[in-house]
C-alpha cells in the first residue's frame, strides 16, 4: 500500500489513502482462452518475425511474443507446450473448387489411371452400384497414359448402350460422352457450338467434348438433393483442414452453390473460412452486383470467376501463335471479346473484384487489355487473372501497369512440365509457369491448388514452388528453376498474400494481434528443413479462431521422443 498526497482547494493538504494499482497492474495475468509456447511461431508479419508464444482469446490473437512475457501475463485453463515446433498461420488456398469437388463425391474417381482400359474397368465396376442412372466419372488425363491421345467413345457403347456415361478429365476442361448421353443433349455431327468443340473423325462423333460443348451434356445430369451436399461439404472440410487449410477461395460457384454455403454455416457443419467468387451467369448481375461486397459469418462474397479459355492439356488453351503439336489449331476464347468487356464495365462500377481463368498467351493478353482499359493504370482493385501460365514477355509488364494480380497454382507447373514443351514448344515454355516473374510485377503472388485440378495439400504447392519439382522429386535439378520462389516467398503466398488477394489481409493471413487465430502445428520447420524433407512434413493440429478443428494424434505418437528432423522419418 502506498499514501501519497495531494493538494486540492482551499483545504491545505488532505491525506488520500490510494492502493496504486500499477504495480499489480503490470503483473496481473489476463485470462486467454489458449496460450501456446515454447514453439517457433512464423507470424508472417512485414518483417517476417519469428515469436516463442501467442495467447489467444475469443477467437482472436491477444498476444505475441517471448514465453517469458506471454506466460507473466496471460493465464489460461488451456496451455500448451508445443516443444519446439513450428507454427504458421493457417494455410490459404487462393483458387480452388471447394464446393463443386464437394458435391462431386458421388462420382467414380479417376485421378491416377494410367489407361483407358484401366478406366473403362473402373466404370464397369462403379456401374454395378452407381446411386444415378447416369454414370459420371472424374480427373482422367490422357497425358498419363502411354497412348496419349483423346479415346473415343466406342467402348462406352458397347459396355453402356442403355445408360448414360459422362466422363470428365482432370482439368474440368474436356469430356467425353457415350452415344447414350449425346442422344439426351440432342447432339449430332451437325451440331455447333461458340467457345468449345464437339470433335468428329471421319464426320462422326468420338464422344469427345471441349469447354462450352460439354455443357450440352452437363445440363441433362441431375443435380444431387442439398442435403446430401451439405454432408459433402463438412467431409470435404475435415480433410481441407487435416492439411492445414483454414481459408480458401472457393472459384466459380452457383447462386444456388452459395446459399447451400450458407445453409451448411447455419447448420454448424461449415466451420471453413470461404471467399466466394460467383461463375460468369448473366442471370446473377444485376441482383449479386447490385449486392456488392458482402460477408456472413466466415462466408465471403467478393466477385466474379470468368473463363476466358481452356486448358492446355486439353489444347482450348488460346494461343497466339499454332499449338506446337497441333498445326492450324491455337484454341479459342470462350466467349466474345465483348462479353468480359462488358461485365468488366458492370464491375468497374462496384466494389467487386473480376477473376479471370487465363491460359493461353492469347487469352492472357485479351484480359489484360480489357482489364487495362477498365482500370486506366494503377489502382487497388485487385482484380485477378487466375494462372497466368503462359503469357508473352511483350505483355508480363502488364500486369505491373494496371496493378493486375496473378493468382497462380505451383503444381500445375510440375504436373505439365512432362508434356507442355510439347503443346507450345520450347521458346513458349521459357516464360510459362514463370511465377517469380509474376511476382515481381507487383511485389506480391497468392497462391493455390486448383483442387481438385491438383492434389489439395499445401505442402506441395509449398515444394513445387520452391524447389520446382514433383512429388518424386523430379526434376533432379528443378524445372525451370530460375522461377522457383524463395521459402519465404512461397509461404506469404500461402498465407497473407493470398488473404490480400480477398481483401483479407487485415483479418487473415498473419500471426498479428487482431487478427483471427488461425495456425497449424507441423511436423517440420518448413523455412528450415532440408529440402528433401519438405515432403515429409505432415499436421499436427490445425485451428481456426483459436478452437482446434484438426488434431493429427497419430503424428504425435510417431513423433514421441523425436528432436531432429534429420533423425527420423514419422
Amino acid at each position: 500500500m502506498n499514501i501519497i498526497f495531494t493538494r486540492t482547494g482551499k483545504s491545505g493538504v488532505v491525506p488520500t489513502v490510494i492502493l496504486l494499482l500499477f504495480s499489480i497492474l503490470l503483473t496481473a495475468q489476463k485470462p486467454a482462452d489458449l496460450i501456446i509456447h515454447n514453439a517457433k511461431i512464423y507470424t508472417v508479419n512485414q518483417n517476417f518475425d519469428t515469436a516463442e508464444a501467442m495467447a489467444v482469446s475469443k477467437g482472436k490473437i491477444v498476444a505475441v511474443g517471448s514465453g517469458s512475457e506471454i506466460l507473466k501475463f496471460y493465464s489460461s485453463k488451456n496451455i500448451q507446450n508445443l516443444q519446439g515446433k513450428a507454427v504458421f498461420p493457417g494455410f490459404i488456398d487462393a483458387h480452388c473448387h471447394f464446393s463443386g469437388y464437394a458435391t462431386d463425391k458421388w462420382k467414380c474417381e479417376l485421378w491416377g489411371t494410367k489407361s483407358w482400359e484401366e478406366i473403362l474397368q473402373r466404370m464397369t465396376d462403379y456401374a454395378k452400384n452407381a446411386p444415378m442412372e447416369w454414370l459420371y466419372g472424374r480427373s482422367w488425363d490422357q497425358n498419363n497414359w502411354a497412348v496419349k491421345e483423346f479415346p473415343d467413345k466406342a467402348e462406352l457403347d458397347q459396355l453402356f448402350p442403355n445408360r448414360p456415361v459422362y466422363l470428365k478429365r482432370v482439368d474440368g476442361h474436356a469430356a467425353i460422352a457415350n452415344q447414350k448421353a449425346l442422344d439426351i443433349a440432342g447432339i449430332t455431327a451437325k451440331t455447333k457450338v461458340k467457345g468449345g468443340e464437339i470433335e468428329k473423325v471421319n464426320g462422326k462423333l468420338t464422344g469427345i467434348l471441349i469447354d462450352n460443348a460439354m455443357l450440352l451434356v452437363e445440363k441433362h445430369i441431375p443435380e444431387i438433393s442439398d442435403e446430401l451436399a451439405i454432408r459433402y461439404f463438412g467431409e470435404l472440410q475435415t480433410e481441407c483442414f487435416s492439411y492445414g487449410l483454414t481459408s480458401l477461395h472457393d472459384c466459380g460457384i452457383s447462386a444456388k452453390t452459395f446459399g447451400l454455403l450458407e445453409k451448411a454455416q447455419e447448420q454448424e457443419i461449415l466451420k471453413m473460412k470461404i471467399f466466394a467468387l460467383l461463375e460468369d451467369n448473366k442471370a446473377t448481375y444485376d441482383t449479386w452486383i447490385g449486392k456488392g461486397r458482402f460477408t456472413k459469418g466466415n462466408i465471403t462474397f467478393g466477385g466474379y470467376k470468368v473463363y476466358s479459355d481452356g486448358a492446355l492439356g486439353s489444347r482450348g488453351a488460346c494461343l497466339l501463335h499454332d499449338y506446337s503439336d497441333k498445326k492450324d489449331w491455337k484454341g479459342f476464347l470462350l466467349s466474345d471479346k465483348k462479353h468480359f468487356k462488358n461485365l468488366a464495365d458492370k464491375l468497374a462500377n462496384s466494389n467487386l473484384q473480376m477473376c479471370t481463368h487465363a491460359i493461353g498467351d492469347s487469352a492472357n493478353r485479351t484480359i489484360l487489355q480489357i482489364y487495362g482499359d477498365v482500370l486506366a493504370g494503377k489502382n487497388d482493385r485487385r482484380w485477378r487473372i487466375e494462372h497466368a501460365q503462359i503469357v508473352d514477355k511483350s505483355d508480363l509488364g502488364l500486369f505491373a501497369k494496371y496493378s493486375v494480380i496473378p493468382s497462380v497454382q505451383p503444381t500445375h507447373a510440375t504436373s505439365d512440365m512432362y508434356w507442355a514443351e510439347s503443346r507450345i514448344g520450347k521458346e513458349r515454355l521459357t516464360h510459362s509457369y514463370a511465377y517469380q516473374d509474376l511476382l515481381q510485377q507487383n511485389g506480391w503472388l497468392p497462391l493455390g491448388t486448383d483442387f481438385p485440378v491438383e492434389e489439395i495439400n499445401p505442402i506441395k504447392t509449398f515444394y513445387a514452388a520452391v524447389a520446382r519439382k514433383d512429388a518424386k522429386n523430379f526434376p533432379a535439378n528443378g524445372f525451370q528453376k530460375e522461377n522457383a520462389l524463395t521459402r519465404e516467398q512461397a509461404l506469404r503466398g500461402m498465407t497473407i498474400w493470398a488473404a490480400k488477394a480477398a481483401f483479407q489481409e487485415k483479418e487473415l493471413g498473419s500471426l498479428e494481434v487482431g487478427k483471427s487465430a488461425d495456425f497449424v502445428v507441423l511436423t517440420y520447420d518448413i523455412i528450415e528443413v532440408p529440402e528433401d524433407r519438405i515432403l515429409q512434413t505432415w499436421v499436427l493440429e490445425t485451428y481456426s479462431n483459436g478452437i482446434r478443428v484438426y488434431d493429427g494424434e497419430k503424428w504425435r505418437q510417431a513423433l514421441s521422443g523425436w528432436t531432429e528432423y534429420g533423425n527420423s522419418n514419422p
